[in-house]
């Protein structure tokens, strides 16, 4: 007789469903869940134009409650479907997702707390499980670890634009003085970060030729200044290999970028 498969018990099927992409069911239901997300986020704002609320209140209270229960019942799957809920509770997506039910029972004790639902558009994270092709997860987790190797290298370029910043900032209260609006030199300092970082609000400008002059080469010297830390992750991610994991999910230790055709937890070694 041959051996068979052991069945999947119903809390590995629900855990294959809800935590991982790579099965059609779980496919399914990040979609169904994210068109639940974007939905709620467009109810409450509409709610919050005073005309359209007034008109149609009751259809949008109830459409947001049950929009609410099925996040609630959707959160307690999760809680029920691996063996370690606290993992998932203070994860990165459990507090998110705990965020975004919240809100609308709050509402009994708290007026106006409801609108904090519109924290459920961080949800809309979870649309990188649907699109983590092998080749998008590669890359996005290439691109974390090149982050991570240039972090001394942009931290050193931040606090070489800081000093830059102060002494440009500095120099310009020294020449165009309060009279210009350079009240301060933290005022001062502001300017020259908001004309470095090209964004020029215009709330105060140099009047004096010289003061034009700085603002001017400063105003080009952030257009070069923005490439510098494109070129430091870039120039990293050429020395890092592509890394192909998928969506996996572990049901002991919510560990997930497993490699391709793993089967067991490469951090717990539950299998998978």
């Amino acid at each position: 007789m041959k051996n068979q498969k052991p069945k999947a018990t119903w809390k590995h099927q629900i855990h294959e469903i809800i935590y991982e992409a790579d099965t059609k069911g779980g496919k399914i239901f990040d979609v169904i869940l994210l068109i639940a997300i974007i939905t709620s986020v467009i109810l409450v704002m509409l709610e919050s134009v005073s005309s359209i609320d007034t008109k149609y209140h009751d259809f949008l209270n109830i459409s947001e409650w049950i929009i609410t229960i099925l996040f609630t019942i959707e959160y307690i799957l999760r809680l029920i479907s691996i063996n370690k809920p606290l993992k998932y509770v203070f994860s990165f997506y459990g507090i998110i997702d705990l965020l975004s039910t919240i809100p609308k029972y709050l509402s009994f004790v708290l007026v106006g707390s409801h609108h904090l639902v519109a924290l459920r558009a961080l949800r809309l994270l979870r649309v990188f499980r649907i699109l983590k092709l092998a080749r998008y997860v590669g890359a996005s987790n290439k691109l974390l670890v090149a982050l991570r190797a240039s972090k001394a290298k942009i931290a050193v370029f931040i606090l070489f634009i800081v000093i830059i910043c102060i002494i440009l900032g500095t120099v310009m209260y020294m020449i165009e003085g309060e009279k210009n609006g350079f009240t301060s030199i933290p005022r001062s300092v502001y300017w020259a970060i908001v004309t470095l970082t090209t964004v020029g609000f215009g709330d105060i400008a140099p009047q004096t030729p010289i003061g034009q002059l700085i603002a001017s080469i400063i105003m080009i010297l952030g257009y070069g200044i923005i490439a510098i830390p494109t070129g430091i992750v870039s120039s990293q991610m050429t020395k890092i290999d592509n890394i192909n994991t998928n969506t996996q999910s572990c049901s002991n230790c919510l560990a997930d970028k497993h490699k391709d055709n793993a089967g067991f937890c490469y951090n717990c070694g539950n299998k998978i």
